[in-house]
């Protein structure tokens, strides 16, 4: 069975496809993640007309500014002096009836490229009108879903981010980056941007001391160290770091702690149930890189399932005594210290 593509994969092969001035009528970039779909909307814009051409022939326009009958006005003109002409279209997503735009795709003007960038919140869907507009679109042109990367997913997009920049990054570092930045891979990316930028001249790495130094996030007291000094029972750095969350609650918000600690002992408890322990195909299973691997089959030898399951239902008690449910004066510091303590023992 093939490998399924991820979108930053099909990204790349989109930009590879307009590199080589393979044009489509029409682009619909749609999801909700923005990242991919200003990557592309912003490489069309930059380089399918050259700077002569784009004054006449080269059209942004805002979804809260405009209708679908101005979308189709503007892309059945003709261009001027250039074989083409670009119409992007950004939030796209504040434009009523959009679907109408169904009028458009039926009779498109051959010589327009016309880029849709429609941009969804986290787990939105498509209406059914939109979705069999877009679904008529895939047919005449291109139809790029932008689909927001799961946490688990990010270190490995930060590696292949830096590839082609030159610089690597420490698997500490990547996971910090994760652990503190999210999903969030506008934000991720502009925080790579500055780090590359901040980089000695002799080294073309990023380490958890460029992390710290640069971005605020303590690379000894952070979720990603925290998980790993309760997963291999050690208490006094286990507390020491449970004591600087107590003390910054908002840089270390208890949701997110939580959230951090239940996706650990998640990927400990399917370890315990792999039929193959060989490092690679753990790696694959649990979606981490295979430095990390020891660090779950360690944690594995001290929680055994029975405690993984008790784990996560202190998880579920602690998640509902943090939004005030049989909790009426204790802080969210001393809930952390109270959850990790019966976590350990």
């Amino acid at each position: 069975m093939a490998k399924r593509k991820t979108v930053a994969e099909l990204s790349q092969e989109l930009i590879a496809e307009l590199k080589k001035k393979i044009y489509k009528p029409i682009y619909i970039l749609t999801g909700d993640e923005s990242y991919f779909i200003d990557l592309i909307a912003d490489y069309i814009a930059e380089n399918v007309l050259s700077e002569s051409e784009k004054a006449f022939n080269q059209t942004i326009l805002y979804g809260k500014d405009i209708d679908v009958k101005s979308i189709i006005e503007t892309s059945r003109r003709f261009p001027m002096m250039a074989n083409q002409q670009v119409v992007i279209i950004k939030e796209a997503q504040q434009i009523k009836k959009l679907e109408e735009l169904e009028i458009y795709l039926k009779a498109y003007q051959k010589s327009t490229i016309l880029v849709i960038c429609h941009k969804l919140l986290p787990g939105e869907k498509l209406g059914e009108r939109v979705k069999k507009m877009f679904t008529l679109a895939s047919k005449v042109g291109v139809v790029f879903e932008s689909k927001r990367l799961y946490d688990y997913q990010i270190p490995a997009w930060i590696v292949d981010y830096l590839k082609p920049l030159g610089v690597t990054i420490s698997p500490q570092s990547a996971e910090l980056l994760k652990d503190f930045l999210g999903n969030d891979l506008s934000k991720v990316v502009n925080e790579l941007d500055k780090l590359i930028i901040t980089l000695p001249t002799t080294t073309k790495q990023i380490t958890a001391d460029h992390v710290e130094q640069n971005i605020g996030i303590s690379k000894d007291f952070n979720r990603f160290e925290l998980n790993n000094a309760i997963g291999r029972r050690d208490i006094v750095t286990t507390n020491r770091i449970v004591d600087f969350f107590a003390k910054n609650p908002n840089v270390n918000p208890l949701i997110l702690t939580m959230s951090s600690l239940y996706q650990f002992f998640n990927k400990v408890f399917t370890y315990h149930f792999l039929p193959d322990k060989n490092e690679r195909m753990v790696a694959v299973k649990l979606g981490v890189n295979p430095f990390f691997v020891s660090d779950y089959s360690k944690a594995a030898r001290i929680y055994n399932p029975k405690k993984c399951v008790q784990i996560f239902s202190l998880l579920r008690e602690y998640d509902m005594r943090s939004k005030g449910v049989n909790n009426e004066s204790v802080n969210h510091g001393e809930l952390l210290k109270e959850l990790v303590f019966k976590i350990m023992h």
